[in-house]
């Protein structure tokens, strides 16, 4: 007992009357509190030099691996209204396999027809194009013959215009010629009246000479005139080489004209044809988008828009799906201080909800209920929730995952780090340091060699 007080019980009472006290002096129990308190200090101070695994703990949820496995949900990608139902919540689909029929709401598809239209309105253009194509053609010939027209006139006309100038000049020789003998009759005329007034020469060869000297200034009259004729025959041959250059580049610029016509028409019919095939294709294709197939193998989670008669607008949910088949993986979140701390290929303990369990943190090995992954993706961007996403896969080298995981199911993630002692940790606890920073081997070696 502890005398812990100025009044001593003992001094008054006896107290080895008592069974009690008798029980308390004779037995000696402190003796083997002693030797447990040694025992437990000892193996206090032994504990404190265990090793221990550093660890950040963070909360997060099941997922799956590859983006194209995880529930999603089925839009329309036009506007339309419920029709007909073919699958209910719960059914498994194949890709291709066909969900919901709807019906168009908007007008301007309303025509059960509107493909059929479409491709006469696509056959009555395509016949206006070969329409145009041949009257191209036909002008094209058109304007070839035209030039080879004018080509044969122009040489037709420049001969007659070389013949003309052949013609005046034999005229000119001509004309020269009658001068000449007009002259020559003038002088003979003049030495005849001459002689005849001398006596030597009679009246009859006055008037001889006379007559012929009137017939050679008749004949270069004739002449001047053959000459004059020919002269405007050249001028002739010019002016029609002049009309047949003017007459065919008219009907050549006309028919070039018409020719440009028809192909901006053909251009013109060649675009509408090309707009009518493309609206013949959409509605081809939004005719097939009237039934809302599966995008992948799955099961059917819930009917978003239910019931027949029912209007959405494009991109509106209809349906969600969950894939059949799909890898797991633990979407989880760790504070911004914590980040430094983990990389790629690092291993993490996972505890999944509804899995019993047994953690020891810092003795992962000793831990019970828990699985192994390890990081694949860490998220360079800070959530909404203030922290920043990793993405965990299973550790291929430990225990597989539980077959009755489901995604979306919580989980809770160790990420393990450095080995330290006991004490350490708890002096970093009580002191709220940070887990220890270091970097993984391969990331050491790798830069080491970059240096190098």
């Amino acid at each position: 007992m502890l005398n812990i007080s100025n009044n001593k019980v003992h001094t008054k009472v006896d107290l080895l009357s008592y069974k009690s006290g008798q029980f308390a002096y004779f037995k000696k129990h402190y003796k083997h509190f002693n030797r447990f308190l040694m025992v437990f200090a000892f193996t206090g101070l032994i504990t404190l030099f265990m090793p221990w695994t550093q660890n950040i703990k963070s909360n997060g949820i099941v997922t799956t691996l590859r983006p194209n496995q995880r529930p999603q949900t089925i839009q329309s990608q036009i506007p339309g209204r419920v029709e007909e139902w073919f699958v209910q919540e719960g059914d498994y689909v194949e890709k291709g396999d066909t969900i919901l029929r709807i019906s168009e709401i908007k007008i301007d598809y309303f025509d059960d027809r509107l493909i059929e239209r479409t491709g006469d309105q696509i056959n009555a253009k395509s016949s206006s194009v070969d329409a145009y194509q041949s009257k191209i053609d036909a002008l094209n010939r058109q304007i070839v013959a035209l030039k080879q027209e004018q080509k044969l006139k122009l040489k037709q006309t420049k001969n007659k215009l070389l013949q003309a100038y052949l013609k005046a000049k034999s005229d000119s020789i001509d004309f020269e010629a009658a001068k000449i003998n007009a002259e020559i009759a003038k002088r003979q005329y003049d030495r005849t009246v001459v002689l005849a007034e001398d006596g030597l020469k009679a009246i009859k060869d006055v008037e001889e000479k006379n007559l012929k000297l009137q017939e050679s200034n008749a004949k270069l009259i004739a002449q001047e005139n053959k000459l004059l004729t020919s002269l405007n025959n050249i001028i002739n041959a010019q002016v029609d080489i002049s009309q047949i250059e003017t007459s065919y580049v008219d009907k050549i610029s006309k028919a070039q004209s018409d020719l440009y016509t028809a192909k901006s028409s053909h251009y013109d019919t060649q675009v509408q044809v090309s707009k009518l095939e493309n609206s013949f294709t959409n509605y081809q294709k939004r005719n097939d988008l009237l039934y809302i197939t599966s995008p992948q193998n799955g099961y059917i989670n819930k009917a978003i828009i239910g019931g027949i008669g029912e209007t959405f607008k494009e991109g509106q949910e209809l349906l969600g799906i969950m894939p059949s088949h799909y890898e797991l993986a633990v979407e989880t979140f760790v504070k911004p201080n914590d980040l430094p701390l983990l990389h790629v290929g690092e291993k993490v303990r996972v505890q999944f909800e509804g899995w019993p369990a047994i953690v020891f943190s810092g003795w992962p090995n000793q831990s019970y209920g828990t699985y192994g992954g390890k990081i694949v993706a860490i998220q360079n961007f800070i959530s909404p929730n203030g922290k920043y996403r990793v993405l965990l896969a299973p550790d291929d080298k430990d225990h597989p995952w539980p077959d009755a995981i489901r995604i979306g199911s919580g989980a809770r993630t160790f990420a393990l780090l450095e080995d330290v002692p006991i004490w350490y940790e708890l002096w970093r606890q009580i002191n709220s340091f940070p887990p220890n920073y270091y970097q993984p081997e391969n990331t050491l070696k790798g830069n080491e060699k970059s240096k190098k």
